[in-house]
């Protein structure tokens, strides 16, 4: 009789140990493929809704410095609008959108605001404020995060959340901030000159607490030529992949733009950054904690299994078993084991977490089929891990010892 159909006989006659066994094994691996299943798919939709916080890369001109971009210094230098052109064709993975920007200071009336001029089909909506007075159009793709479509499949179905395109500003029309509406009392609707141009103010924007509340904003292009500045740019806004950002998209773009100062809005990438590396760790120290407590747990079984053996194996060594014939007999025992463990663990844990993500996290979770080979692959590393030192102990026993015992 070979050692496999020895080690079933074994494994089937002992149904109460093969039970045992098992469910330490199962349990362990259920627990492990639960948790990454729901830790893959909450990483995915805590990317999407991170990336989407808006604009985290800027490209200035040389000379200029992010506060004179924000305070619209009346001096600040431009840079080529055809820069933009050199970005999208030289198809960098993980730039999602570009959003163009001129942005001067301007007098209307009596007071000083900002004139930012954008263009509608590259301006996204990224600030949950402004899509809430409708200023979305189409859906933009990201590049190295899931899309907006698998964002809803991952729970996430809130619109504020999602990268949307504004596409209803016409040459002629202007979005005006909050506080700008109050100093000028204008509303939606009402005519607005601006260095001698008419313009209908198309939205007043919600009150969002940031310098928008003060800016006016108009096509580009319409800005370019009331300004006298045609073809030119203050900056980039830059929608870019968080994890793409830190493989060194920056430095790439420096490369293909030498001239200009691309720099990142820090306190988002940031998040974006420290968020996923802290999903990260917390799912490697779920795997280290269930890793030792899975492999006591079949180390108790197997200690268990051999001590109750002892006689058994005595016999084994009396009619001609030699030490490392017991060693691999008990090690492919635990190997059967793991393998039947993994597979059960890895369906149970699936199951599991595709039906408490959505109830506890809010998240829809799907199975992740590599993570099967992941799991039968730790299972049996467990098992055969945790019955080493028991194996060893067995293949030790003496016959004349048990004998003895009897």
């Amino acid at each position: 009789m070979n050692l496999f159909n020895l080690v079933w006989i074994e494994l089937l006659h002992r149904k109460g140990r093969l039970v045992s066994g098992l469910t330490a094994i199962v349990l362990g691996i259920s627990v492990i493929a639960a948790i990454r299943s729901v830790t893959v798919f909450s990483e995915r939709a805590v990317a999407v809704n991170l990336d989407n916080l808006g604009a985290n890369i800027m490209v200035l001109p040389q000379g200029a410095t992010t506060d004179d971009y924000y305070t619209a210094d009346i001096d600040a230098p431009t840079f080529p609008e055809d820069y933009v052109e050199r970005i999208v064709s030289s198809n960098l993975q993980g730039v999602d959108n570009l959003s163009p920007k001129l942005t001067r200071r301007i007098k209307v009336g009596k007071d000083n605001f900002v004139l930012t001029g954008i263009l509608p089909a590259n301006e996204v909506a990224s600030k949950p404020l402004w899509q809430t007075v409708g200023l979305m159009g189409a859906e933009v793709k990201a590049s190295c995060a899931p899309s907006n479509s698998k964002n809803q499949s991952l729970g996430y179905k809130d619109e504020r959340l999602q990268r949307k395109t504004i596409d209803s500003l016409g040459v002629s029309d202007c979005y005006i901030g909050f506080i700008a509406a109050q100093k000028l009392s204008v509303s939606e609707g009402s005519d607005l000159t601006i260095e001698n141009k008419k313009f209908k103010v198309a939205k007043v924007l919600p009150e969002t607490g940031t310098v928008d509340d003060g800016r006016i904003f108009a096509h580009l292009h319409t800005v370019q030529e009331l300004l006298d500045i045609d073809h030119q740019l203050s900056a980039i806004e830059i929608m870019g992949c968080c994890n793409a950002i830190s493989d060194g998209l920056l430095s790439k773009m420096r490369n293909i733009l030498p001239d200009t100062r691309i720099t990142t809005i820090g306190q988002i990438v940031s998040t974006q950054i420290q968020t996923n590396n802290m999903m990260n760790k917390l799912s490697f120290i779920f795997l280290i904690i269930i890793l030792l407590v899975g492999g006591i747990s079949i180390g108790n079984y197997m200690w268990a299994n051999v001590n109750e053996r002892r006689k058994e194996i005595g016999t084994y060594r009396m009619i001609g078993f030699s030490q490392s014939r017991i060693y691999t007999m008990l090690l492919m025992k635990a190997v059967i084991l793991g393998l039947i463990g993994g597979v059960l663990g890895y369906v149970i844990g699936t199951l599991a977490g595709m039906i408490l993500g959505p109830q506890l996290a809010g998240i829809s979770v799907q199975p992740i089929f590599t993570l099967f080979f992941v799991c039968v692959l730790l299972s049996v590393i467990i098992s055969v891990a945790g019955s080493l030192i028991p194996a060893h102990q067995a293949s030790r026993i003496e016959p004349y010892s048990t004998m003895q015992e009897i």
